[in-house]
């Protein structure tokens, strides 16, 4: 029995055997020195890619009709004014009016080291309240009103204290009546202390020992600062 192939050793030809084929596989990166800035991420599918987007990425659906704003609600009725701020109004007009009217009466005293004279500056004083008068009666009808105090201290549902308000009127009041008579000094020292007095303080000695230092700090500010002679009284001669 002949053998169907030949061997080489033997001297017969080496039979012809079918090509290899060749399958190329790709490198892997890191062998081909080649770095990887992220994983590799399999594909994925539409829906896949739909789930992970974020919900303001997603497209809104077609049949959702677009949100309309609603009406402003209505913050109900205007608030109607305070008629009683239109006497504050009327008073501040009033006090506008009458220092106009004193302002005429004043005579053109003028010289050369003062060419305006005395008579602007209270006309100016009194027009600028007449036009404060105006527009605060202006937002007293369109309803404006004041806010309420609101400090930590203070009971708005407590009642006056007529008695520290009294005490207070009766200071002012000595010190208009004894001023021409006894001075600024004395009687403004006795303004300073009443003052103190009707509003709580009891240290007397500290407080006049104050009162007759402003009392002497005005006197001497308005007659060397400003030019102003207070009244002296029966301290003519001594200040």
């Amino acid at each position: 029995m002949t053998d169907m192939t030949s061997r080489p050793d033997r001297g017969g030809e080496q039979p012809s055997r079918p090509p290899a084929v060749q399958t190329s596989v790709p490198p892997i990166p890191e062998q081909a020195g080649v770095e990887t800035s992220a994983p590799l991420i399999p594909a994925q599918t539409g829906a896949e890619r739909t789930a992970d987007l974020p919900e303001a990425a997603l497209p809104a659906p077609a049949d959702v009709p677009p949100t309309v704003a609603s009406p402003a609600t209505d913050d109900g009725p205007a608030p109607k004014p305070d008629r009683a701020q239109y006497a504050v109004c009327a008073f501040l007009a009033l006090v506008g009016a009458l220092v106009i009217v004193d302002a005429t009466r004043i005579g053109h005293a003028i010289s050369s080291a003062d060419p305006i004279g005395p008579k602007p500056v209270p006309i100016l004083l009194g027009i600028l309240l007449l036009v404060v008068a105006a527009i605060y009666a202006v937002d007293v009808a369109r309803g404006g009103t004041g806010e309420p105090e609101a400090g930590e201290d203070v009971d708005l549902s407590s009642p006056i204290d007529w008695r520290t308000v009294l005490l207070l009127i009766g200071a002012f009041l000595v010190n208009a009546v004894l001023i021409e008579r006894l001075g600024w000094v004395i009687s403004g020292t006795l303004l300073f202390w009443g003052s103190a007095f009707a509003l709580g303080n009891r240290h007397y000695v500290r407080n006049l020992l104050i009162a007759v230092a402003l009392s002497l700090i005005t006197f001497y500010t308005f007659a060397i600062g400003l030019g102003v002679n207070l009244p002296a009284g029966v301290l003519q001669g001594i200040l």
